[in-house]
């Protein structure tokens, strides 16, 4: 008989390089089928200043560069993740690691996380499960987006869940219950890259972003990338959004603080776009460190009827969700259950994906 209880941590390395966000989470599988779960501890550990600019580079870097900081990272990872264990005396059954991605191009079919399990397995003396992503992109999907089994399954209330991440991207059920999801547009990754020209790592509660004033010309600009005229399934990664959206960042014409302004509005009409054209209305679940940015929420809120709830969940869920989730990708991987979906990565099939290392 399986098991219906799991306790696994969830590593996640996020496009905008916060850090490595560290989730130990218990599951239980109820006798109805539905999933109780709880973030039993969590914590985000910053990146070593050197380890940190190496992956700010780290497409740049050739192969032998690129393979020695995978080491690096996996190394960093696993003694992270052995600290972690000792310090809250916790009893795991596996690591499930996402990795840090360095290049994420479905068209061929390619998706390369770094952040060696093999040197996670080794130096946090537990069993690991990763790579979530090459199963799905060599059955034809977009290897992306992930989490949204983790949506239907673990949050199951909420008609729409909108991650406001590096990449902003949402998930809901349409109106034969099948479970779609897409990358929407670039989100905390333009706003912090905006921050930083006034010396921030982000833009706190939006306040630079309200001060601003729009400017037309470049909302026009980025509302018009040639990415958000696309079909889903469809899944966004940062060589899109570099030339297209970076790109246009121009402090010599622009001030930050309208800058910010209109990457707010741009993110903000973005999402609205997504979900009225979805449904005509219901509960909204924002997490991610968008979610935190008071102004941002309050533009998406402003451009929704009053037939839309939005909901910002709990501090721990914001910071955490992707981590979660990914520890529950690991549980059904253990399971043998599907844990990625074809209606929303364009598969030709659903899969278990995930490579085991260690008794499980």
């Amino acid at each position: 008989m399986q098991n219906h209880i799991y306790n696994a941590i969830g590593l996640m390395s996020g496009t905008s390089l916060d850090g490595l966000d560290i989730a130990f989470c218990r599951f239980e599988l109820l006798q109805d089928q539905k999933w109780d779960w709880e973030v039993l501890n969590c914590m985000t550990r910053t990146y070593p200043v050197e380890l940190k600019s190496k992956l700010s580079k780290s497409k740049e870097l050739s192969g032998l560069e690129l393979h020695l900081l995978d080491l690096e990272l996996g190394k960093w990872m696993g003694e992270v993740g052995k600290e972690f264990i000792k310090d809250h005396k916790l009893k795991v059954d596996f690591i499930a690691s996402h990795g840090h991605t360095v290049f994420h191009m479905p068209e061929n079919q390619l998706s390369l996380q770094i952040g060696n399990p093999n040197f996670i397995h080794a130096f946090a003396e537990c069993p690991v499960i990763s790579d979530f992503r090459t199963l799905d992109m060599a059955r034809g999907g977009q290897g992306a987006p992930l989490v949204p089994i983790g949506d239907a399954l673990l949050f199951p209330n909420y008609d729409f869940c909108i991650n406001l991440g590096g990449i902003a991207n949402v998930s809901y059920a349409d109106q034969n219950n099948k479970r779609l999801a897409y990358d929407i547009c670039a989100c905390n990754i333009l706003l912090n890259s905006l921050a930083k020209l006034k010396g921030f790592e982000y833009d706190e509660h939006g306040l630079l972003a309200k001060s601003g004033k729009e400017i037309p010309e470049l909302l026009k600009e980025w509302n018009n990338f040639h990415y958000l005229n696309k079909t889903p399934p469809k899944s966004l990664g940062i060589e899109m959004i570099e030339p297209e959206i970076l790109s246009k960042i121009d402090e010599s014409r622009y001030s930050a603080g309208d800058m910010l302004k209109t990457a707010v509005s741009h993110i903000a009409t973005q999402i609205c776009n997504a979900v009225v054209s979805a449904k005509k209305g219901g509960k909204i679940l924002l997490t991610g460190g968008g979610a935190l940015n008071s102004y941002l929420v309050e533009k998406i809120e402003s451009k929704l009827s009053k037939n839309y709830e939005i909901v910002v969940a709990e501090r721990k869920i914001v910071d955490f969700k992707e981590a979660l989730i990914f520890a529950f990708l690991g549980v059904l991987n253990v399971r043998n259950e599907w844990n990625t979906w074809a209606s929303v990565t364009g598969a030709h099939a659903n899969s278990v994906s995930g490579q085991k290392l260690g008794n499980i």
